[in-house]
């Protein structure tokens, strides 16, 4: 873990340092162009360099009106050490995302889009089954499920490409692996580049009738599992 004396933006400071190359070398640095690449002022850069060289991260020597500046070992050490920390984390980051929310009516685009030859093949090859037609629409309330559901696109996922009929293009799909209520196991939610739909519904499908599968009908409450660690596994 970062010690106490070193503040978060130190770290940038450190981390600008080393991508210049900071680690073994001097390397001549001005605190204007210091300030710009962090998003602060040149007296704060300035400070920050002094702060780190009194703890013992960096040194500085001078050269003629400029200065060098090179990470130390004990420098380096809390960087990693930070590195490690982080990664750690990320990697221990849950391979599920959980969704809650009551089954409504859609507006019958899923049906529409399902029977499109240019998706059909595409869920074929890629999901290993063609979708029923139409979706299972899930209208989120909780604020905490649909600022998950923002960010789901930002995943991993099965990537459907967007194509052309001559007439009109059709975006490209995102599809996650997904479960409703632990029966149906090999359902998958869609994030579509294209949509009427807010971050407020989540779009589920299936090789066969969600609703007739999970005994579950609009205005029942349901749980989505999605699979976000590994998109190409169930």
């Amino acid at each position: 873990m970062m010690p106490a004396e070193i503040k978060l933006q130190h770290i940038l400071t450190m981390v600008q340092l080393l991508s210049k190359g900071a680690r073994h070398n001097f390397v001549e640095v001005t605190t204007s162009d210091l300030g710009k690449n962090i998003g602060r002022s040149q007296q704060a850069a300035s400070k920050h360099l002094l702060d780190l060289e009194n703890s013992g991260y960096i040194e500085r020597t001078r050269r003629g009106q400029k200065f060098a500046v090179r990470i130390t070992d004990k420098g380096y050490s809390e960087i990693e050490g930070l590195f490690a920390s982080l990664k750690s984390a990320l990697e221990s980051a849950p391979a599920t995302i959980d969704f809650e929310g009551s089954v409504v009516s859609g507006m019958g685009e899923g049906a529409y889009y399902m029977s499109l030859d240019g998706y059909r093949k595409q869920f074929r090859d890629k999901l290993g089954y063609e979708p029923y037609p139409g979706t299972l629409n899930v209208r989120l309330v909780d604020p905490l499920y649909m600022n998950a559901r923002r960010e789901l696109g930002r995943h991993p996922s099965i990537f459907i490409d967007g194509f052309s009929d001559g007439a009109r293009t059709y975006g490209w799909v995102k599809c996650y692996r997904a479960t409703v209520n632990g029966v149906v196991e090999n359902a998958a939610v869609l994030v579509l580049e294209r949509t009427h739909y807010d971050d407020s519904m989540l779009e589920v499908i299936a090789p066969v009738s969600i609703k007739d599968a999970a005994g579950i009908k609009n205005g029942d409450r349901v749980k989505v599992r999605v699979h976000i660690r590994n998109p190409q596994m169930p």
